[in-house]
């Protein structure tokens, strides 16, 4: 583990290779699984406010949902007190905020309104983050990596190009916790490289 103020994060983020390849998963993470994408506290003002200029880009399906279901949805993990937030599912499966592209590759219709700049939030933090998830703790935060089957093509690719987890997804760990959290990452992970050298 690799301590960063109150942050502790996996060596994996800094070992494992991982780059996204659309083409190869046609974005699964955003249609697959058991539960929505996590939503932190501060963003549910955000869906409110935002909602009407995302809603356009949205499915049919995908409104249909969150008229029904709510903007967000909230659970109490049974070994915690805290509330954990996702986004609702169309009938259990696809994010609500799911859209498709020409090839039928799963996008963001939060991620579209961002693009042309309708709205000044990226989209979640979670998803921008993938496969890093956070979890909170008294304290601390641990930040470890997500291993999930349908990213395998990313694996790959990752390692075909060199890229590693922390180097893939250095805006939204910027976008987390500022640039001299990340420029003290990168400076752990090139001392790592050299104690394997």
């Amino acid at each position: 583990m690799i301590a960063i103020g109150n942050v502790l994060i996996s060596d994996d983020i800094i070992g494992e290779y991982f780059a996204c390849q659309l083409s190869a998963c046609r974005g699964a993470c955003c249609v697959q699984g058991e539960q929505g994408a996590p939503l932190a506290a501060d963003e549910l003002p955000l869906l409110a406010q935002y909602y009407d200029a995302i809603k356009p880009y949205l499915t049919e399906q995908g409104i249909n949902a969150l008229e029904a279901q709510g903007l967000y949805l909230s659970s109490l993990p049974d070994d915690s007190a805290r509330i954990d937030y996702h986004t609702p599912l169309i009938n259990g499966g696809a994010c609500a905020y799911v859209v498709f592209d020409e090839q039928g590759t799963a996008t963001c219709g939060i991620q579209q309104a961002y693009n042309e700049g309708k709205i000044a939030w990226q989209k979640p933090l979670s998803c921008h983050l993938y496969p890093i998830r956070i979890q909170q703790y008294e304290g601390f935060e641990a930040v470890n990596y997500d291993r999930w089957r349908i990213c395998k093509p990313a694996c790959k690719w990752g390692k075909s190009q060199k890229v590693r987890i922390h180097q893939f997804l250095r805006e939204p760990l910027i976008r987390k916790y500022g640039q001299d959290f990340y420029d003290e990452l990168c400076a752990a992970a090139e001392h790592l490289d050299q104690q394997n050298q």
